[in-house]
């Protein structure tokens, strides 16, 4: 599949607020579950709330700093930032579920 027949799909689980300066979401994933494929279009900050292990599958017209597999130990409670313009889906490879929030600056 070429990358214009591409079906995206959401950030992450659900969003829990949104109004016309940020769009908050929870990611949910039980072990050995995979995110829709995404495109992140604002910045955003990650907070990673819990789980033991956790993956990402990056597109290779991701704009993200990362390219191809990147796996990660949670740590609740790290926050990081990242901009914009990454494509990638999130895998859960650990024992335990993950969840984390998800704050998209929209300014």
């Amino acid at each position: 599949m070429s990358t214009s027949e591409r079906v995206l799909g959401p950030v992450a689980t659900r969003v829990i607020l949104e109004n016309d300066r940020v769009r908050i979401w929870e990611m949910e994933l039980a072990p050995g579950a995979e995110s829709a494929t995404h495109r992140h279009d604002c910045d955003y900050v990650l907070v990673q709330i819990e789980g033991d292990r956790i993956a990402a599958r990056f597109e290779p017209d991701s704009a993200s700093l990362h390219r191809g597999w990147v796996e990660a130990t949670v740590e609740p409670g790290k926050t990081r930032y990242f901009a914009r313009g990454g494509i990638e889906n999130a895998v859960n490879v650990g024992e335990r579920r993950y969840r984390e929030i998800l704050i998209e600056l929209k300014r």
